[in-house]
């Protein structure tokens, strides 16, 4: 049963922080980089942000890179939620892993089922349900099968849903009929993963997003989602629209290459992705630099 205390809210659009590198030759975190990144994207109207996420490249970070990376984006944010990224298929690590980073002012874990495994449903429902008890702050369920290679049914979200701590799902499931049965249900919050996906999650009732192509354009997002709060579906199709080849762009590499290609060349960070993952291709970035020209500008 679910406590009786008020939900915690995670409606609106969230932003999966890159994390930047220097140039070095140990290519450390450049951790002014990723303040200055947090305290420009905190005036935009944003819900808050995402740390250690797969756009933070989080499987290259060690576990004390991760802690430090937090740390500055919590003292960036200036108050403004955050949400810490935790993934990794060894149990008792995880385990280890949510009960430091809970203790931490995080608003929730986003959490992903392990990769590699592909365990049953029972053995998913295990997982995040002791992952979920061993939190002192929300979940938010991670549903990505094309990066885990398991796919969480909807009769299992269901049923964690009704674990007092799991509260949200990042919608990446790719299965249309479950994020409709989803946001009927009324049992999680709803946040579109796939940014393609924003318009059509929302439209239908969704709680709000967590998109890595918003570190650019962040305020058209915004009023994109504002407007389907209120009703303005005309309003919102003529802001979301012209965003949508942005979108493609941005997804046309593999993320985070695109957007830290696009940063970089608006001098705000490095280029750099840590290996095996590569910097986003020199067309790439100027066709996304075209596309900048194409957006009408905002009222």
């Amino acid at each position: 049963m679910r406590s009786l205390e008020p939900s915690p809210d995670f409606s609106g659009l969230w932003i999966p922080l890159v994390t930047p590198f220097s140039n070095r030759a140990d290519g450390a975190v450049d951790h002014p980089a990723l303040a200055q990144l947090v305290a420009r994207l905190r005036t935009t109207g944003i819900a808050g942000f995402v740390a250690c996420g797969s756009t933070g490249e989080a499987a290259a970070l060690d576990g004390d890179e991760q802690h430090a990376v937090l740390n500055t984006v919590l003292q960036a944010a200036q108050g403004l939620p955050v949400v810490m990224g935790l993934s990794g298929y060894h149990l008792p690590k995880m385990l280890a892993n949510v009960q430091a980073f809970s203790c931490q002012p995080v608003a929730a874990l986003l959490v992903a089922a392990p990769c590699y495994i592909r365990p049953s449903q029972a053995g998913l429902l295990r997982w995040f349900t002791d992952l979920a008890d061993a939190s002192q702050v929300p979940l938010i369920v991670y549903d990505i099968p094309y990066r885990t290679g398991t796919t969480l049914e909807l009769a299992t979200l269901l049923t964690l849903s009704r674990h007092p701590r799991i509260v949200a799902i990042k919608d990446c499931g790719g299965d249309a009929a479950k994020t409709a049965a989803l946001i009927a249900s009324g049992t999680l919050q709803v946040l579109a993963g796939e940014d393609a996906q924003i318009f059509s999650t929302l439209a239908q009732g969704g709680a709000g997003a967590i998109a890595a192509s918003a570190h650019g354009h962040t305020p058209r997002f915004v009023q994109v989602m504002q407007a389907i709060a209120r009703g303005d579906l005309v309003q919102a199709r003529a802001l979301w629209q012209p965003l949508l080849p942005w979108i493609a762009g941005q997804f046309a590499e593999p993320n985070p290459g695109p957007i830290k290609g696009w940063l970089a060349h608006h001098g705000q960070m490095q280029a750099g992705l840590r290996a095996p993952m590569t910097a986003a291709s020199q067309a790439l970035v100027q066709r996304l630099l075209a596309l900048d020209a194409d957006l009408p500008p905002l009222a």
